[in-house]
């Protein structure tokens, strides 16, 4: 596996993850707001999308939407997001592969952000091999953009090391030089230990332990708009409060008094509407128990038909709580939110603020800048 400095022509980093949900999006994040504070004019771009928004009369992956917000700049889909692999894509360019120039878009956009910026930055999609079956693997786009990579995997050890194995051996065959391993998502206790072991594995290969960035429970929360989305909920209180981060969920029919927890704050309450009466009277119990001042509630998702008590529903309007009705049971409600990947969006700028300041805690910027041969912030005239 190579770790060679790219030229000093090659100002591209390719960040890839072992897998989709890893932390591919938080570490990019963390990378260019951390080249900015360095004094570097930096771009951003992801070559190869799939889930995507409509911008006009063009499409745009929704991370380019992300980072447009984040970065401040006009979201452009040809220079921002030049490829989207949507519905049905696949099966058409295999029927009439000479209709596609996929190629020839990603370096169209690349060589404009290019000639823009002193580093461009791009996201990779999901594990290495997505995009194969159009010729667009991530190791391929790599090479069609002459960009150093940097990887992303989820905290472990021989699960962690098997899957940096695998992954950077796709990326190796294409001669795509190695910056360095980011390691997502470790307990805290744990990050020394992950350090000696995995760090010693890449040591050994000559390839740079960049960072590990400890697990934070926040930037795995979800928002009432993403339950609205898992259950396909209307809403029917409070729409402007769907930002509200969600910590925990409480099936009405299963409050249990004795097993309060010192933090019961921001709570999702997954409830048949004919049991929402004694369900708030539990809650309210349990604010008194904790001493909770406000509401414990960020939401409320009422299954069954009928309609809102007069007293909950005045409840709910005075605490500004979010409250949505789905048309499944209470049960396949906890269910389906419970199996939510949560990712970055527009909607949590909180995340985006966490992201930025574990990256620019943890990871080795010092390293990334002798790679790429830029000067150090006191360097720059």
């Amino acid at each position: 596996m190579s770790a060679n400095k790219v030229s000093n022509t090659c100002k591209k980093l390719y960040v890839a993850a072992t897998s989709q949900h890893v932390g591919k999006t938080t570490s990019t994040l963390g990378l260019i707001h951390a080249l900015r504070d360095l004094g570097v004019n930096v771009g951003y771009s992801k070559p190869v999308g799939q889930e995507f928004i409509e911008v006009g009369l063009s499409r745009a992956d929704k991370d380019a939407l992300l980072f447009a917000s984040s970065m401040k700049f006009d979201l452009v889909p040809e220079l921002h997001s030049p490829v989207i692999l949507g519905k049905g894509a696949t099966t058409a360019f295999l029927d009439n592969p000479e209709q596609f120039n996929f190629h020839n878009k990603i370096l169209k956009s690349s060589k404009i952000l290019e000639q823009k910026h002193d580093v461009v930055v791009y996201e990779g999609t999901g594990h290495p091999g997505v995009g194969s079956v159009v010729n667009l693997s991530n190791a391929r786009v790599a090479q069609i953009l002459d960009a150093g990579l940097i990887m992303v995997v989820e905290a472990g050890i021989g699960n962690c090391i098997d899957k940096l194995d695998l992954s950077l051996s796709v990326f190796d065959q294409k001669n795509i030089p190695i910056v360095g391993v980011i390691i997502n998502k470790c307990l805290p206790r744990k990050i020394d230990k992950i350090k000696h072991y995995v760090g010693g594995v890449l040591e050994k290969r000559g390839i740079k332990l960049l960072g590990i960035l400890p697990f934070e429970e926040e930037l795995g929360l979800p928002v009432i708009h993403t339950i609205v989305r898992a259950v396909n909920a209307q809403v029917e209180l409070n729409e402007d409060m769907l930002n509200n981060k969600v910590k925990g969920i409480i099936a009405g029919s299963l409050i249990d008094l004795k097993e309060v927890k010192a933090d019961f704050t921001n709570q999702l309450l997954v409830v048949s509407i004919n049991r929402l009466k004694e369900a708030m009277k539990k809650l309210n119990q349990v604010a008194r128990i904790v001493d909770q001042e406000g509401s414990t509630l960020s939401g409320v998702l009422l299954t069954g038909t009928g309609e809102i008590d007069p007293e909950p529903k005045q409840y709910f309007v005075e605490h500004k709580i979010p409250v949505l009705r789905a048309k499944i049971d209470t049960y396949e409600a906890v269910i389906k939110i419970s199996q939510i990947e949560v990712k970055i969006n527009t909607r949590t700028p909180w995340k985006v603020k966490k992201a930025v300041d574990l990256f620019k805690e943890h990871v080795n910027m010092e390293y990334i800048m002798d790679f790429l041969c830029l000067p150090k912030k006191n360097e720059i005239s």
